[in-house]
């Protein structure tokens, strides 16, 4: 077989004409001969293709490709033993970013006591450090604290009578103020914020700013963290 079929075949001492010329060439298909049967093969077109066993890693890696094998594949939900060449099962990354959603936890301790009164007239500052948090949560250990929620509760009959937090860039926020005109007056608020806690923060401090005394002038009491697990 040869290694091109020609489009039109002439006999001798035929007439050549322009539609004979261009059929020779446009009608050509490839014969047998011009593949090697293991690795192309021509099709029923008449056109020259790529067998399947004639994709291998070796030929590739000529060209500087590589492929990732079952071993370079992680299935790891943690993703500690992820390196940058490694891939991850699809199931291991939806377990990490499930895991990396924020979650609440309530806490059972931290540098004083989580919930303080003033009922004097004073300016009394609460510092907390944030790595002395505790509770149970079995996320809580291996997490990072991304907010606090505190509550601020606070009672006047005159004057004025607030729960602050400083915030990281180290203004005061108000959580809860109340005030009145007179003694014949008496006033309350409660309400719960949820303050952030940035990366590398150390403390936070709640501040109870009395102006007028009371049993409950002003209550602060931290209610939980919102940790990511993941973090």
């Amino acid at each position: 077989m040869a290694i091109i079929n020609k489009g039109t075949a002439f006999s001798n001492g035929e007439q050549l004409s322009a539609s004979k010329l261009n059929s020779l060439v446009d009608a050509a298909t490839f014969g047998t001969d011009s593949v090697d049967n293991a690795s192309t093969i021509v099709n029923a077109n008449g056109a020259i293709t790529v067998r399947d066993s004639g994709v291998t890693a070796a030929k590739l890696a000529t060209g500087a490709v590589t492929f990732a094998k079952l071993t370079d594949v992680i299935d790891d939900d943690t993703m500690a033993t992820a390196t940058d060449t490694t891939l991850a099962t699809s199931e291991s990354i939806k377990a990490y970013v499930t895991a990396m959603r924020p979650k609440f936890v309530a806490l059972t301790g931290g540098t004083t006591a989580l919930s303080q009164t003033t009922a004097s007239v004073s300016i009394a500052d609460y510092t907390y450090n944030i790595a002395d948090f505790t509770s149970s949560d079995s996320d809580f250990g291996t997490s990072k604290i991304v907010a606090l929620i505190i509550g601020g509760f606070t009672s006047s009959s005159e004057n004025l009578n607030s729960v602050q937090v400083r915030l990281p860039n180290g203004d005061f926020t108000v959580i809860g103020a109340t005030s009145a005109d007179s003694t014949a007056d008496f006033t309350q608020d409660n309400a719960t914020s949820n303050i952030p806690i940035n990366s590398g923060q150390s403390s936070i401090v709640i501040r109870h700013s009395v102006g007028d005394a009371q049993t409950s002038a002003a209550v602060s009491t931290i209610k939980g963290a919102i940790i990511h697990p993941g973090l």
